[in-house]
């Protein structure tokens, strides 16, 4: 189905604008027609047109004034200018200014139209470019969700039931457990695909610039403001807008939050108009929002908009029988052409049995680093951080009551490797035994220390 554009057109013959207007609107567009330049910059103060198609010659300011003044209002805009033979050299000059193009009249309706895609596919065009710019985490390629813990299941099945909706959705989980990853498949999965999608970090907007970034400036409006600047909010129209740690707005800016999610427009500062805009919002917060709406620091009407159908994402501890698969998908994602490593089973092991506080982030985090920093292909106990390397070869039961003296014997070899960070001969030294005895053990043991 064709795009619905809206149209501002803007010509002194009545007649010739009606019929304009009757066959325009029958190719699906929303078209205001307007009879002077200056009626049509009163309509470009008080609303959003995607494109102009303007007279040249007019009684008042003219067509080459309007559009000098319309391009003010609103730079990213496209004018189509309308031109008899006697002014295709004013018409020429018009695209210096800034027109996308010009055609002559008595125009043919479907080489109008032709125009009329083109003007607007390269609004839409920049549109993109900018969101793109601003993406905050544009330069990453898309990742997938690797599970297969069940845990996981009820998480895979709200993606594909919200992504079929447009309905806002709130993900729950700690940091690092992949909020972002989880809104980013809801937004391929959708209709909004083709889309852009923008993610921003609400903890990293200060304060003074949060209504600046999500709905864009006028040239002026502030101190710094040196153009117009189109915000998150309008880059991200007709695809997906993703707030991250929105439990950290303050409570001055939520109201203005949820009168653009009710009315579905966006005023930039320091202008006039409101845009109406199609983006569908979802949040993501590691905070109890619940919680933070008794303490009064969450507003509840916002806390219910942003709240249709809520994700919640367990922790890496209690999904620990994913550690394997994404382990070798990191191992994967980092490895070089001459550098290709695997953990032995021990390291892995250890790592199974951290609680990892940092989740997916950090064990990924882990795994790059151990690809940069450790030369052997085999990583081991010794190769990993302290924290994690003092879970390796516990034993799910304390070994307290009850112990035999073998065992009490192996837990103790394995704490002095630890100690000694893997120095066999170090370890071997300070347990009184030669080091052949020492690996004579730790083979009995299994271990590939």
């Amino acid at each position: 189905m064709k795009n619905k554009h809206k149209l501002l057109f803007v010509d002194d013959d009545e007649t010739f604008s009606k019929v304009m207007k009757k066959e325009l609107t029958r190719k699906g567009h929303s078209v205001v027609c307007v009879d002077s330049g200056e009626t049509a910059v009163g309509e470009l103060k008080k609303r959003n047109f995607d494109v102009i198609i303007l007279d040249m010659k007019m009684p008042g300011i003219g067509g080459l004034k309007t559009l000098k003044r319309a391009k003010k209002i609103d730079p990213e805009i496209e004018v189509i200018m309308l031109t008899g033979q006697a002014t295709i050299d004013s018409a020429v000059e018009s695209m210096k200014m800034g027109a996308y193009d010009y055609i002559t009249k008595p125009c043919r309706l479907n080489e109008l139209d032709i125009l009329l895609k083109k003007a607007y596919e390269k609004r839409e065009l920049a549109k993109e470019n900018l969101s793109l710019k601003r993406l905050v985490t544009s330069k990453e390629q898309r990742k997938v969700m690797i599970s297969q813990s069940d845990k996981m299941q009820p998480v895979f099945n709200l993606i594909k039931k919200v992504s079929r909706t447009d309905s806002a959705v709130l993900i729950q989980g700690e940091s690092g457990t992949g909020k972002e990853l989880v809104a980013r498949d809801i937004h391929q999965e959708s209709r909004r695909n083709g889309h852009p999608f923008v993610a921003v970090n609400c903890a990293a907007l200060q304060d003074t610039l949060l209504e600046s970034e999500l709905f864009g400036h006028v040239k002026g409006s502030f101190t710094g403001a040196h153009e117009t600047r189109m915000g998150l909010f309008e880059a991200a129209d007709k695809g997906t807008l993703f707030l991250d740690e929105i439990g950290e707005l303050p409570i001055s800016f939520q109201a203005k939050l949820l009168r653009v999610l009710e009315s579905g427009e966006i005023r930039r500062l320091g202008e006039s108009k409101s845009i109406l805009i199609d983006t569908r919002i979802i949040t993501a917060t590691n905070k109890d929002l619940a919680a933070e709406v008794k303490k009064g620091s969450f507003r509840e009407d916002l806390f219910f908009r942003i709240n249709i159908v809520t994700i919640s994402l367990p922790p890496l501890r209690d999904r620990k029988d994913d550690i394997p698969l994404l382990v070798q998908h990191f191992l994967r994602t980092h490895k070089t052409a001459t550098d290709e490593k695997k953990f032995c089973p021990d390291a892995l092991e250890s790592m199974m049995k951290y609680n990892w506080p940092g989740n997916i982030r950090e064990l990924q985090n882990l795994i790059e680093n151990m690809m940069t920093v450790v030369d052997d292909e085999k990583i081991g106990v010794c190769n990993l951080p302290e924290k994690i390397r003092g879970f390796a070869f516990m034993e799910d039961n304390d070994l307290d009551e009850g112990v035999s003296l073998s065992a009490l014997e192996k837990q103790q070899i394995i704490k002095t490797l630890l100690k000694m960070n893997g120095n066999k001969t170090r370890a071997a030294e300070t347990l009184g035994i030669s080091i052949k005895t020492l690996y004579n053990k730790l083979k009995s043991y299994n271990i590939s220390y």
